[in-house]
């Protein structure tokens, strides 16, 4: 009677177990792509066919790293790419937030700023850090100026498409009901717009880490892209290697937070649901 009663249980445990294997598997499959990846590079550093100098091994390249976070250089340069990136980030969110409102609802706001931003969108903004060196000099102030002038223009074109997609009969559902403008703002507007909202965020922020990064590269200084420099210009290719392999994984870890916010803020909206498999 045991074994009768056992055997279906087997049998429903193990599609579950099958199902965890697989989900196990999705998740492992970036780290294997990297684990190829690095051992590509192992395989061609150790071939021959170029020279150390070039192309440094990943476990040369590693142990550079491990020395500077010993040292405490890492966690320095880190923290200050990370306070620009997140510093012109954020004032690019605010005001790319309000300024994408102001054009969505006011007729002179989107007279004034459309062609700005039609012009300035495509348009390299890195152009523009010399004028501002002139104007602000080599200090911190111009790097977050250069991240928030370039991050921008994604969170305002974000918030205009999000605004635009609001369905009209939810707003004029909302008015007839006799919800205040206010009201509609906030109740209405803001809720059915903030995941196109969170998707230009999501665009902006690898772009503040990009334009941080460049700029400590031009201007140098301290920070990760001022510390490639300098590897640079002493024809260190370790630690320059070792520069770009800092500023990969923090833009990883960057952009998997970017993303676990946007799932905490969206737990209402359809695209946070877990896909059905019945």
């Amino acid at each position: 009677m045991a074994r009768v009663e056992t055997a279906p249980l087997q049998a429903q445990a193990a599609p579950g177990w099958r199902a965890r294997a697989g989900d196990l598997t999705w998740r492992a499959a970036p780290f294997v792509s990297v684990g190829l990846l690095i051992v590509a590079w192992e395989a061609v550093a150790r071939s021959g066919v170029v020279t150390a100098y070039m192309l440094p091994g990943p476990w040369i390249v590693l142990e550079r790293i491990g020395t500077d976070a010993v040292a405490g250089d890492l966690w320095i340069n880190m923290a200050l790419t990370l306070y620009r990136a997140f510093a012109g980030f954020a004032i690019a969110a605010v005001a790319g937030i309000a300024i994408g409102f102001a054009m969505a609802r006011n007729r002179i706001a989107n007279w004034f700023f459309d062609p700005i931003i039609s012009v300035g969108f495509p348009m390299p903004k890195i152009a523009f850090l010399p004028v501002v060196i002139l104007w602000l000099g080599l200090f911190d102030v111009t790097k977050v100026t250069m991240v928030a002038l370039d991050a921008v223009f994604p969170v305002i074109t974000a918030t205009l498409a999000g605004i635009a997609a609001v369905e009209r009969e939810l707003l004029w559902s909302a008015r007839n009901m006799g919800a205040s403008e206010r009201e509609v703002l906030h109740q209405v507007v803001w809720p059915s717009a903030l995941p196109q909202i969170m998707t230009g965020l999501q665009v902006a922020l690898p772009i503040a880490l990009i334009v941080a990064v460049v700029t400590e590269m031009v201007m140098g200084g301290y920070g990760l892209g001022g510390a490639m420099m300098t590897a640079w210009r002493f024809a260190n290719s370790a630690g320059v290697f070792a520069g770009i392999v800092e500023i990969a994984a923090v833009g990883y870890l960057v952009v998997k937070g970017m993303a676990l916010v946007r799932r905490r803020l969206l737990l209402w909206h359809p695209e946070a649901m877990e896909p059905s498999t019945v």
